[in-house]
Order: C-alpha cells, then sequence, then structure tokens
C-alpha cells in the first residue's frame, strides 16, 4: 500500500515500554536511539508514574526535540486491559484483535503510516516487555502496510531486532 513511498530497506519502528522507569532515563534513551516521533498508543494517556501522563510527557519531549503524538483509536480498550491485568491472555488477544478489525482502528493505521516513513517514530505503552504489550500487535499489523522493520527497545537497553 505504501512501498512506493519507502526505499528497497524497510524503515524501523522502535516500541518502548516505560514500565520501570524514570523520565529522565526514559527521554536520553529515546534519544539515544534515535527517536524523532513518539506516538503513544495508550487509549488512556495517564499515568501514576510521574512525567508519563500526556501533557508532562509531551511538555518534556518538547523540550527534548522529540514531538508527541498521541493515537487513542490504536490503544487498548478497557475490556482488554482488563483481561490482561488478569493473566487472562487469550481473552486479550481477542478483544484486541476485535478492535484492530474496526475501520477506525484501520485508519488510523493508515494515517500514521506517512509519520513511520519519515523515520525516528517510537510507539509508547507501559508495559516493559513488548510481547505481553498490545503495541507489539499495533506494529506488526504496521508491518503488513508498508516496508517496517520492528526494534524493540527497552530503557537501558540495546536495540533489539524483530527475529
Amino acid at each position: 500500500m505504501f512501498d512506493e513511498l519507502n526505499s528497497d530497506q524497510p524503515t524501523k519502528l522502535m516500541t518502548i515500554g516505560y514500565e520501570g522507569s524514570d523520565i529522565a532515563t526514559f527521554i536520553a534513551t529515546l534519544k539515544s536511539s534515535g527517536v524523532r516521533t513518539l506516538l503513544d498508543v495508550r487509549e488512556l494517556p495517564l499515568s501514576r508514574k510521574k512525567g508519563f501522563s500526556k501533557r508532562s510527557l509531551a511538555e518534556a519531549l518538547d523540550a527534548s526535540g522529540i514531538e508527541y503524538r498521541h493515537i487513542k483509536q490504536l490503544g487498548d480498550p478497557k475490556p482488554g486491559r482488563d483481561a490482561a491485568k488478569s493473566g487472562d491472555m487469550d481473552a486479550f488477544r481477542r478483544i484486541f484483535g476485535e478492535h484492530m478489525e474496526q475501520e477506525l482502528t484501520k485508519a488510523a493505521l493508515r494515517d500514521v503510516i506517512p509519520t513511520i516513513l519519515e523515520g525516528g517514530a517510537c510507539l509508547l505503552c507501559f508495559e516493559r516487555c513488548h510481547q505481553d504489550c498490545h503495541r507489539s500487535i499495533v506494529g506488526e499489523e504496521l508491518t503488513k502496510l508498508a516496508k517496517i522493520e520492528l526494534a524493540h527497545i527497552g530503557v537501558n537497553k540495546k536495540v533489539e531486532q524483530r527475529a
């Protein structure tokens, strides 16, 4: 679909979770990883962790030269979050899979592709481990729409390429 916008090489799309991090270390990790645009894919961009709610995060990122965008439609709806919190990962995947089939969600995926193809984009959610987070599902769906390669980064960790 968007291959004509892409070179022969896939564009790297990073993902990150802020669980267990502080805002200064988190932003330093983004900067050292080459992140230029942070795409917040939390449905509700609120956090009990200082610095990670929408307004304060956007301000801190702006001060560091990183653009912030909240993409609500790519967030995990409450029933999916509840299933994940209770450890019912099968229900979580089913619920989020149904969410991904909605037209508004498909439109949100298409809308974010040009930003990703500019390079330096990173999906944000809470969970440190990308395998337990809906951002991996979002990332996988994006790889079906354009030449995108996922790279999961962790705070204070090296970039881990998807196998």
